[in-house]
């Protein structure tokens, strides 16, 4: 039996100064099922392929969004990859635009604060799930399956007490295992 086919699609401006989503990178890289693309790298002038960018949503069985939490979403380039890619018949509504209905969602995301900043009562209120609601929303509008998100908190430089190499290399083997985990 064939393993599902997982694309994943990075979304991070910064990349090179990332140490936390250029360790999940390397380690999912390592999935021969895997098809990586840095989409800033792919894009720097935001003039989304929207046919290959579909293509690419119909040969894949788990779409991953690895991301950066910013400002309690998501990195520009990928606000605007949705806009451009989920279009009315082809992403949404039911019945009409239902090409990914079936496939899975998975957020991969990182964050500078504290996992505890991230609860009611919390510094910013909110968990995460409450905050990535609207990927939540647009996975189901769109027919896909929303699995449970993959978040690493605390991702900042260790001068600036992120979370230590060796976390950061525990949670990166996580990933690799969730991902080559998938069945479908």
């Amino acid at each position: 039996m064939a393993k599902p086919r997982i694309l994943l699609n990075l979304f991070h401006p910064n990349f090179e100064h990332s140490r936390g989503n250029q360790m999940l990178a390397g380690e999912a890289k390592k999935l021969s099922n895997l098809t990586y693309r840095n989409l800033y790298q792919e894009y720097p002038d935001f003039k989304i392929d929207v046919t290959k960018e579909q293509k690419l949503l119909l040969e894949h069985d788990l779409i991953v969004f690895q991301h950066p939490f910013r400002w309690y979403s998501c990195p520009a380039l990928f606000k605007e990859w949705q806009d451009q890619v989920l279009q009315y018949g082809f992403a949404y509504p039911p019945g009409v635009g239902d090409q990914l209905k079936g496939k899975f969602w998975l957020a991969a995301v990182t964050t500078g604060g504290h996992q505890d900043a991230y609860r009611s009562g919390g510094r910013n209120n909110y968990t995460m799930s409450e905050l990535l609601r609207p990927l939540q929303q647009t996975a189901n509008l769109c027919g896909l399956t929303w699995l449970p998100p993959f978040v690493i908190h605390n991702v900042l430089p260790i001068s600036m007490n992120g979370i230590s190499d060796e976390e950061l290399t525990k949670r990166a083997a996580e990933y690799f295992a969730l991902l080559d985990s998938f069945t479908g």
